[in-house]
């Protein structure tokens, strides 16, 4: 049986994904840790993560922080380009937590027991 592969993109600082990553350890998962806000994902990763979550790049806004509406990533016409440089660049405008699973399958952790579907 080969050992299974799990990734979380971590915030310490949110309790969702706090909460999340306590989830897993629950279940006895120590999954490796990206702390992102320490190592942003470039844009090449954040592609795949969008491919593997089956969402658009908008919906890894987090449409609530200011610096969002700062950016002005409102805008309807921004090309997923634009919004994936401006993820790669601006971290704290990504959802959060991001759990993937052997690199083939990833949920967001809002709320927590999303992640439990992917497992």
């Amino acid at each position: 049986m080969s050992s299974t592969s799990i990734v979380i993109y971590h915030n310490p600082r949110c309790s969702k994904s706090r909460a999340t990553l306590e989830l897993l350890q629950e279940r006895g998962i120590e999954p490796e840790i990206v702390e992102y806000m320490k190592e942003p994902p470039n844009k090449e990763t954040l592609a795949h993560l969008v491919e593997l979550l089956g969402v658009s790049p908008r919906e890894l806004l987090r449409t609530n922080e200011q610096v969002y509406k700062d950016a002005g990533l409102d805008e309807e016409d921004l090309s997923d380009e634009d919004i994936l440089d401006a993820l790669s660049q601006c971290p704290t405008i990504l959802q959060r937590p991001i759990v993937v699973v052997d690199d083939e399958k990833a949920a967001i952790g809002r709320p927590p027991e999303n992640v439990l579907d992917i497992l």
